[in-house]
């Protein structure tokens, strides 16, 4: 093969720390060569973030840096630029995409003038000719209007938008290289779709290389030409993409592509990387005649939920000459659900399914319909009567750190609300419960003592599953309550779901925009879209014979 354009040899980065130098990348060697397209997968702390900062030489001064090894671009080597050469490589030669496109766009100031500064920086052309330059960029990575996304805010356009307004950024100056560091993970299936279509498309008409980074195997699988896997700071293995699908080698890659839930068979477990470790992989199914017996079981019973006509309408004032629009974003919606039955609840950003949510736990009230929780209507209640059965209806949330109070101990955390709710006699007893819950969701003793940012994501994410199970609640609506997770985790934290609601006879309403785990987790599934109910069905067959172009349209962009 011809001369690398990037060559990364035995680099090791370290992380500094009272003069003491701590590994957290290991003798990583790596090349990219002209028009690749590279993947790097791996989870949180595996290093691909870090990496991919050293080639752009963003590292935090101080606190990360490069302790051995080479990082070659053209010749030069990166670690040893001086910030001013630096400065003409970077954005120019070696442009980056970062995850979040919120954060790293500046909410003061137009989405056009960020891209112009851009070319104002690294070119010389006149003003005109930029922003010539900027409206066909916009145009290139299909935003819609143009002319009129120049002129708006970041906070003006949806997500998807701002991540091509990002990508527009990027390829301004059309680099050498692309960085796309996890750039469709907060975003629809539908959009991720189009965004990495719209990837392939810029590198094949500019024929720059990409280092795609992701936690997600199947989403690389789209894209990549080769891949690298990266496990606690080391590459485990790399090769062409087809032949690491196919024939993974590392225990971790073969871990990384089984615990995603399968579109085609329901396991009764997910694999973990635990599983593998220690080669205990169950591979039991659950045939779909099975699980739907016991589903239809449960409708022998009166229903736990019925939700009748409700809808949601905001007002604002946004209008023309500031008069007030009404815009309904839940529209006469109604469905029932059963005791130990999980509903799926799927469709892209602003369907109204979170808002639909909270309604449900009359967080957000309704503007219309009833919500009968075991008959009674949820709509009509006080104050007070409503906190009496708080304790049966509860929630998971997205990010379990902010909904912790950082000032209290996890034991204190989940103990509170039995107190406010007077479960156990004392809180001798109620510490006894914690500490068996604290059990149950995977966790020890030795953690009832500790504070929120002393866990990792995932251990969080399993503290506001035993925050919110200490109630024994009834119904729990989790909204996106494994989105944020890597895939390994999001496998333990779905397994512990299924566990709980087989032991406590759980309800569960299921919201993600994740539709595979959605199909997993659901025995029935509501697919929403802008407000209304689109489609509803049993799981399985609502995947294998979609009734509505717009549920074909959701499941088609599933990464296979």
């Amino acid at each position: 093969m011809n001369t690398p354009l990037l060559q990364i040899q035995n680099v090791t980065i370290s992380a500094k720390k009272e003069r003491q130098l701590t590994p957290i990348v290991k003798n990583s060697s790596f090349t990219l060569h002209k028009n690749e397209i590279l993947g790097i997968v791996g989870e949180s702390g595996s290093g691909k973030s870090v990496t991919s900062l050293a080639v752009m030489g963003l590292l935090p001064k101080g606190i990360l840096e490069v302790t051995e090894g080479t990082i070659e671009f053209e010749g030069k080597n990166i670690p040893s630029l001086s910030q001013k050469e630096l400065r003409k490589v970077r954005g120019n030669a070696i442009s980056m995409i970062f995850q979040e496109p919120m954060s790293s766009l500046n909410p003061s100031l137009k989405c056009g003038f960020q891209v112009e500064e851009i070319l104002k920086e690294h070119t010389t052309l006149s003003q005109k000719k930029i922003k010539e330059t900027v409206l066909s960029l916009f145009e290139k990575v299909k935003l819609p209007n143009p002319d009129k996304i120049y002129n708006r805010y970041p906070h003006e356009i949806s997500g998807g938008q701002k991540q091509r307004v990002m990508i527009a950024m990027a390829v301004a100056c059309k680099p050498k290289i692309l960085i796309a560091d996890e750039p469709t993970t907060a975003l629809d299936v539908t959009v991720q779709k189009e965004i990495i279509l719209l990837l392939k498309e810029l590198q094949q008409e500019t024929e720059m290389s990409i280092i795609f980074i992701s936690h997600d195997l199947s989403l690389v699988s789209e894209i990549a030409n080769r891949v690298l896997v990266m496990y606690k700071g080391e590459i485990v293995e790399q090769g062409e993409a087809q032949q690491i699908f196919e024939n993974p080698e590392h225990l971790y890659t073969k871990a990384l592509i089984n615990s995603r839930p399968s579109l085609d068979v329901r396991l009764k477990r997910l694999p973990t990387i635990q599983d593998y470790l220690a080669n205990k992989v169950d591979n039991t199914e659950i045939p779909p005649e099975q699980r739907k017996a016991e589903h239809n079981k449960l409708y022998n019973q009166a229903p736990l939920l019925e939700v009748v006509n409700v809808e949601k309408e905001y007002v604002s004032s946004a209008g023309l000459f500031g008069k007030d629009v009404k815009f309904k974003a839940v529209d006469d919606v109604s469905f029932t659900i059963y005791e130990g039955e999980t509903l799926g609840l799927v469709g892209e950003s602003g369907c109204g399914k979170s808002t639909l949510g909270n309604a449900i736990l009359q967080l957000d009230k309704p503007t219309a319909g009833k919500i009968l929780y075991r008959g009674t209507d949820l709509t009509k209640l006080s104050g007070t009567q409503l906190r009496e059965l708080r304790k049966e209806i509860q929630i998971i949330f997205q990010d379990p750190y902010s909904s912790l109070n950082p000032r209290i101990t996890v034991g204190k955390a989940i103990l509170e609300p039995m107190e406010v709710h007077g479960l156990y006699k004392n809180n001798k007893e109620r510490k006894e419960k914690v500490l068996e819950i604290l059990n149950r969701v995977g966790l020890s003793e030795e953690h009832y003592n500790r504070y929120p940012h002393e866990f990792s994501g995932g251990q969080r994410q399993r503290i506001g599953i035993a925050r919110t199970v200490a109630l024994q609640p009834k119904l729990i609506v989790c909204d996106e309550s494994v989105s944020a997770l890597d895939i390994s985790v999001q496998a333990q934290v779905l397994n512990l779901l299924n566990e709980l609601k087989e032991n406590f006879g759980f309800t569960y309403i299921f919201i993600s925009h994740d539709l595979a785990v959605v199909k997993y987790m659901s025995d029935q599934v509501l697919v929403m879209n802008k407000g209304k109910i689109e489609e509803m069905n049993e799981a399985d067959a609502l995947y294998k014979h979609p009734q509505k172009e717009y549920t074909k349209k959701l499941i088609d962009a599933i990464p296979k």
